[in-house]
């Protein structure tokens, strides 16, 4: 059985570019399976390209091969490459931090930069659209076993590949408080997401009923510090309120029932938006 394609991107789909890549894939084996995963990640966000991805892998079958183009440095001398995860999947990007978060939660195994003879012909002097013309190539020449992952060409240390900063994924947890940044606001309903695990939220003693105090600011200017209930879903609060859940992502979420918080604060994610995490003010 033939592993799909999972796509994720920055292109959106007003215009033809998905549709492109596809096309691409489509003339090497017109039966490959070819699932979208998002192609709306915010313009040149490489720190989102590589949360979508550590969401969405584990929940296809091992072999998976996963094309996420998210690409700032097209053309320059970042590498084109195919990671392979420890759990036996494959993620064929360009090597500019898109694999930070599976590189820590999954572990890569190998990767592979892929050789400048692997891509579409007949577009040698184009180098703006490698999403095309070398990604959705090598994807579809794997998935349709023309060629195996030893061919796409030589290895390089594990070392070298390219990781943000790691205090995007790290919180800081005392016995009763969590520092941590906004790190996601790309949820169609508005809520944000925070770098906080929901592990490593309730091992501070929260309990769903709980009122916890959430304080977020930007450059050290407070523009949100409220108690605020934590809960299972929205439901648990007036139509407009905000409630404090576990995101399916396994990490910490703050929305408004009915409502955007991302619109109605003005948030934006990245090291400068941070969150504290406390105890609520009346207690």
């Amino acid at each position: 059985m033939k592993p799909c394609i999972v796509w994720q991107t920055d292109f959106s789909l007003d215009w033809p570019f998905v549709a492109t890549m596809k096309g691409v894939c489509k003339q090497i084996d017109d039966t490959l399976d070819i699932i979208d995963s998002s192609h709306t990640i915010a313009k040149f966000n490489v720190l989102e390209a590589s949360q979508q991805l550590d969401y969405v892998e584990p929940f296809y079958p091992k072999g998976t091969i996963y094309v996420s183009v998210v690409d700032p440095g097209v053309g320059t001398s970042r590498k084109a490459s195919v990671a392979r995860l420890k759990d036996g999947n494959y993620v064929v990007t360009p090597d500019n931090g898109t694999l930070t978060h599976l590189y820590y939660h999954v572990g890569i195994d190998e990767i592979r930069e892929i050789d400048s003879s692997l891509r579409y012909q007949g577009t040698e002097n184009v180098s703006v659209f490698h999403g095309r013309d070398i990604f959705a190539y090598v994807a579809a020449k794997l998935a349709s076993q023309q060629i195996n992952y030893e061919q796409v060409g030589e290895t390089y240390p594990l070392d070298d590949i390219v990781l943000l900063d790691y205090q995007y994924l790290q919180t800081y947890v005392t016995t009763s408080e969590i520092d941590g940044i906004v790190s996601n606001v790309s949820d169609p309903f508005g809520s944000i997401v925070f770098n906080v695990l929901t592990d490593d939220f309730k091992k501070v003693g929260y309990q769903e009923g709980d009122m916890v105090r959430i304080t977020l600011s930007y450059q050290d200017k407070k523009y949100f510090d409220e108690d605020v209930l934590y809960e299972k879903s929205f439901g648990f609060v007036n139509i407009g309120e905000p409630i404090l859940f576990n995101a399916s992502s396994n990490y910490m979420s703050l929305g408004l029932n009915q409502g955007s918080f991302k619109d109605k604060y003005h948030v934006h994610a990245g090291m400068d938006y941070k969150v504290h995490i406390s105890k609520a003010s009346n207690l």
